[in-house]
């Protein structure tokens, strides 16, 4: 500890009222000691360091001008609000950020009355506000709502939604556009600063008033012209005419590190009696850390790492990565067939799809955060005969889950989904978690849907799924290390629907669906302690389902369990209706066992931890067969152990 940074007016700060008295030189101190301090706690826990470094000035700013909790601050995407924070009561815990039982990574209205709104997923910030905006209105209430959004958020068609429906109305929301890329406007200088202060300000905004009334008594012909031509004056000097046209009063574009230039117009909108309004930002993603300032998109997320080097820990491992074998794979098909593209939504990195990019960079496309419109561009090409694989996280994947529905599997056309962080996803916790796409992608017809059991059935998957052309196909991995398998020069196209048995042996049968393949194996091997020999098969395909083997399990052994990463309507869900539609579970000789993620939003902390609270480890695996054989006592003991 005594390592710790020394921070002596942060230290005073223990909530946003102890910035009030503040002048504007301490305000400037304190952001340069809050960096320090959120560089030195993301160093130890690791996490998301390059987006909240970006917006230490403006988070200052905005709780030394607004009246938090009272006025509502909601920060898009949720990872930008570490520097919140540590100054809304939580600093003392900031060392436990993504860890079990440790603050969440996002935002989250059960953590603090500061956080008015749980944002893991992006662009629903201006959505939620409004509602709040609307609400307090409907209560009687007068109080700011915030919104900052950022970080690409923007470029989801859910926040021009939300604008345009908020252009339309009377509400108080601020809008503070957070543009860490340069995507919309350059950053400028002292004039840009001076006009926005000028145009947030109540002098060129009673001007304003004034000159609409004169515009109201001139005849009707005369409203619209007068109306164009405040619009295209402000316009000219300041940009902002798309937000004019969605009905905000646009500021900006002003530097997001300058204090001097927040703090005025951020009073100025404050006070402001007309809304909605949006503010226009310009920061730097990583801003004051070297490292992170010169590679933005490998400090976005980080592993814990050095401070004086940046250098990042990363533990060692013999097997690759599931998402490099899935990118490697798919490079080594589109070799071979020019028609293979690929589209991601603003995961080149995440996904892999960054080294397609490097070999085949125009049949590759990122559409920015915008799920929904990548899974029907995709359609789209399908149609023109292209074979477009959509590389999406599960948790995002449930966003475009009409797209997937209506424009690809209703018209049986040959999208590929690629879906990574499949399962448990350790520390970005609930609001990432990967466990619901069997369920959800079970229900539609015509889907054909794999998991792999190790990183070479995943190459296998690429293959099968790059030489299908009935209809879509769907194929679920993990983030994470494989198992360390031989891995074949290129994949194999599989049989679609069959599984394959990995350990032929008798009175229990194991079927897995995805990577506890690896678990399950081990569990055989402890089993035999107890004197049983089981069978092990991987299932490969949740649709169609292997019947012929799973009849065969059913008809040879006593017991039979399912065993996979994912919720209560995925894989197994669709072998107990298999069996118990075919009268495989009347006659009585057959104790069926389903194991899956449990009912439950599971809390952020290291994947096996969390698999292991499933059961869905080799202890809890072994633990489950012993219970079905009735051995509860050594089960519980076997469990018990586990647990120390």
């Amino acid at each position: 500890m005594s390592d710790k940074p020394k921070t002596p007016l942060l230290d005073k700060v223990s909530y946003p009222a102890d910035l009030k008295g503040l002048s504007r030189e301490e305000l400037k101190q304190v952001a340069d000691e809050l960096r320090t301090e959120v560089i030195d706690a993301v160093s130890v826990t690791g996490g998301h360091l390059g987006a909240g470094l970006g917006v230490i000035e403006l988070t200052v700013a905005l709780h030394a001008v607004f009246d938090t909790p009272e006025d509502r601050l909601i920060w898009d995407v949720g990872h930008q609000a570490y520097p919140h924070k540590v100054l809304t009561g939580r600093r003392d815990r900031i060392r436990t950020l993504r860890q079990k039982n440790g603050l969440s990574g996002f935002t989250r209205r059960v953590e603090s009355e500061y956080d008015p709104f749980g944002a893991a997923h992006s662009s629903t910030s201006i959505s939620a506000g409004l509602g709040m905006a609307v609400g307090a209105q409907l209560s009687g209430k007068k109080r700011n709502v915030v919104a900052v959004i950022g970080d690409g958020a923007i470029t989801a068609g859910m926040a021009y939604e939300a604008m345009n429906n908020a252009g339309a109305m009377d509400a108080r929301l601020i809008v503070v556009l957070n543009d860490n890329d340069m995507s919309i406007a350059a950053p400028t200088g002292a004039m840009r600063a001076h006009l926005a202060k000028l145009v947030s300000g109540p002098t060129y905004r009673g001007l304003r008033h004034t000159a609409k009334q004169i515009a109201k008594a001139l005849p009707p012909i005369f409203h619209e012209p007068a109306r164009r031509a405040e619009e295209f004056t402000r316009g000219f000097f300041t940009g902002g005419t798309l937000f004019e046209e969605l009905g905000f009063y646009y500021v900006g574009p002003i530097d997001g590190h300058n204090l001097d230039h927040l703090i005025p117009v951020l009073e100025n909108v404050r006070d402001a009696e007309e809304g909605p309004i949006l503010v226009h930002a310009i920061t730097k993603k990583g801003k004051g850390y070297g490292p992170a300032e010169a590679a933005a998109d490998k400090y976005h997320g980080v592993n814990k790492f050095n401070v004086i080097t940046g250098a990042q820990a990363k533990a060692p491992s013999n097997a690759p990565s599931y998402t490099s074998v899935f990118a490697q794979s798919l490079i080594t098909e589109a070799r071979e067939d020019e028609r293979i593209v690929a589209v991601t939504a603003a995961m080149p990195s995440g996904t892999g799809l960054d080294k397609f990019a490097e070999h085949f960079p125009t049949r590759t496309f990122d559409v920015g955060i915008a799920e929904q419109h990548a899974v029907t561009f995709a359609a789209g090409l399908a149609c023109e005969g292209l074979k477009p694989f959509v590389a999406i996280y599960s948790t995002f994947l449930q966003r475009a889950y009409d797209q997937v529905v209506h424009d690809v599997a209703l018209q049986g056309l040959p999208v590929r989904f690629a879906i990574d962080r499949a399962g448990h996803v350790g520390a970005d916790g609930p609001t990432h978690a990967g466990n619901y796409d069997s369920a959800y992608l079970g229900a539609i017809p015509g889907m054909v849907l794999m998991a792999a059991g190790d990183e070479a059935e995943l190459k296998h998957m690429v293959a099968t799924a790059a030489a299908y052309d009935q209809g879509p196909i769907a194929f679920r991995y993990p983030r994470g290390d494989g198992l360390g398998v031989e891995m074949p020069e290129r994949g194999l196209v599989l049989p679609i629907g069959k599984g394959r048995i990995l350990r032929e042996g008798s009175t229990v049968a194991i079927l897995s669906y995805g990577t506890r393949l690896g678990e399950v194996l081990a569990a055989a091997e402890r089993l035999a302690a107890f004197g049983l020999n089981p069978t092990i098969a991987d299932a490969r395909f949740m649709k169609p389902l292997d019947e012929v083997l799973i009849r065969r399990l059913a008809a040879e052994h006593e017991v039979l369990l399912t065993v996979e990463e994912g919720s209560i309507g995925g894989f197994s869900s669709h072998v107990a209706t298999y069996l118990a539609a075919n009268g495989l579970l009347d006659s009585g000789h057959l104790r069926f066992r389903p194991m899956m993620i449990g009912d439950r939003y599971a809390e952020q902390g290291s994947v096996d931890g969390m698999y292991g609270e499933d059961h869905l480890d080799r202890n809890g695996i072994v633990a489950t067969v012993l219970r079905a054989l009735g051995n509860e006592a050594e089960a519980m003991r076997i469990l018990n152990a586990g647990r120390d």
